[in-house]
């Protein structure tokens, strides 16, 4: 037993480590976000640094890089994302990262001069030249960069022209990029180590710690806002399961005992309708005719998960939530109940052909004993295998139902994170979804042993 557990959990380490890398580079393809890059007003670049070195937007993204001689290891120091990236396609064109570099740095010491003079007096012209300079850290392509660094030179008044020398060292700068440009350096490859203080191994670390990062929208933490929104998702998903297991196992085993039968072939329509309806569909209609006096009947209370003051007893608030949850729970249930009663009867109807059962019945067992102690004990594993996606369903809950019945659950969560390009929140659900998943099927393959005695626990 101790054996096989090891080895299953060995299995899913490596699952785990490749979700995880998986799930973190899609991460950064959505793009460091840092809250000062969208600040047009109030810049300050000491507080973006700060945020970036909060996130580790200052770091390496991954133990090592394989790239060329040409890209330095110190490039994920420039933390702004436009600027790293438009550095990185400068590169890519010259090959001279010191000329590169140096010209960067042109360009920021005229970003402090401009920023130092408009403390005293911020001019038209002034604010002009710093949208200017802001344009260049964003431009890798010649012509561009040659345009603005000659309207920066236009740019003029009494506010300004103690800046032209500082301009004019800039536009040379770059032109020495052009005149020493390197380009074989990009045909060499390299690779850089760059240890554990990188941002990945910082990312799956604070993960295992309970700490899946900062909201880009409102600066929260990732797990309070998880904590405070899954109580209503499980309100909802838990009683949905435990529904659906309670109505599909007895349906699945008479429609099988009685098969051809009216009771059968009714059964078998009205599923399969209630596998056709999209959820979606009945979730709207369900609001507009049971929620609603304009349209149908006030039956159960409106869209939402109380309608009741914090100050009301525990017992009419717990009643007014499952007034509220009742819709949600149907909605989440009917399709399950249809599709795990339709597994559980063709596994049902197969196991019955076997060799096993006629020697039950030839026994003499009753056909009670026949169905629930033999062939059911053999047809639940399509149950078993179902019963591995329940931990991550669970826990993601249905974006569908909680956005039409505004329930604030995980799938709200969700949606409105998507929306708002809170990619902290979505891949740190996504993350925990995953690990979710892999741990439901180590769970199921646990269960496999444990049902089917042919299912072996020590060595081969």
């Amino acid at each position: 037993m101790l054996y096989y557990l090891l080895k299953r959990f060995l299995y899913f380490l490596p699952t785990f480590l490749l979700i995880s890398l998986i799930i973190f580079f899609l991460s950064k393809c959505a793009g460091d976000s840092l809250q000062c890059e969208n600040d047009l007003v109030g810049y300050d670049e000491a507080t973006c640094l700060k945020e970036a070195q909060l996130k580790g937007y200052d770091k390496p993204v991954f133990y090592f890089a394989l790239t060329t001689t040409a890209h330095p290891d110190t490039l994920h120091r420039i933390f702004r994302e436009t600027q790293r990236i438009a550095l990185h396609k400068l590169i890519g064109q010259y090959g001279n990262w010191e000329e590169i570099s140096t010209y960067h740095h042109q360009l920021q010491q005229l970003d402090r001069a401009i920023e130092k003079t408009s403390r005293s007096n911020n001019s038209n012209a002034l604010i002009k030249m710093r949208q200017t300079v802001a344009k260049l850290y964003s431009s890798y392509k010649a012509p561009a960069i040659e345009s603005q660094l000659k309207k920066l030179t236009l740019i003029g008044d009494s506010t300004t022209q103690h800046l032209l020398p500082t301009v004019a060292i800039a536009a040379q700068s770059f032109q020495t990029i052009k005149q020493q440009a390197s380009p074989n350096k990009l045909l060499l490859p390299a690779i850089q180590w760059h240890g554990l203080d990188n941002q990945y191994h910082r990312w799956i670390r604070n993960f295992l710690r309970g700490d899946l990062g900062v909201s880009n929208r409102d600066s929260q933490s990732v797990t309070t806002k998880i904590r405070s929104k899954l109580p209503w998702t499980l309100a909802l998903t838990i009683p949905a399961i435990f529904l659906a297991y309670l109505l599909s196992v007895p349906l699945g085993v008479y429609t099988a005992k009685y098969k051809d039968s009216k009771f059968d072939k009714w059964t078998n329509i009205a599923l399969l309708l209630l596998y056709s309806l999209p959820v979606f569909w009945i979730a709207t209609l369900l609001v507009n005719f049971f929620t609603t006096p304009e349209y149908g009947m006030k039956i159960f209370p409106s869209i939402g998960t109380s309608s009741l003051p914090a100050s009301a007893s525990f017992l009419a608030r717990l009643l007014d939530n499952a007034a509220h949850l009742l819709l949600p729970i149907i909605c989440l249930t009917y399709g399950s109940v249809a599709v795990m009663t339709r597994l559980l009867r063709s596994s049902m109807l197969e196991t019955l052909q076997q060799d096993f059962i006629r020697t039950a019945r030839a026994k003499g067992l009753t056909e009670k004993t026949v169905f629930w102690k033999h062939a059911f004990k053999n047809s639940i594993f399509p149950f078993i295998t179902i019963f591995g996606n329940v931990l991550p369903a669970a826990f993601g809950g249905s974006v569908v139902i909680e956005v039409i019945f505004n329930i604030q659950g995980m799938g709200y969560l969700m949606w409105n994170s998507i929306f708002a390009r809170d990619w902290p929140v979505v891949y740190g659900v996504l993350m925990i979804a995953a690990v979710l998943t892999v741990v439901g099927i180590l769970l199921a393959d646990m269960l496999y042993a444990v049902v089917d005695p042919r299912v072996r626990f020590g060595r081969k």
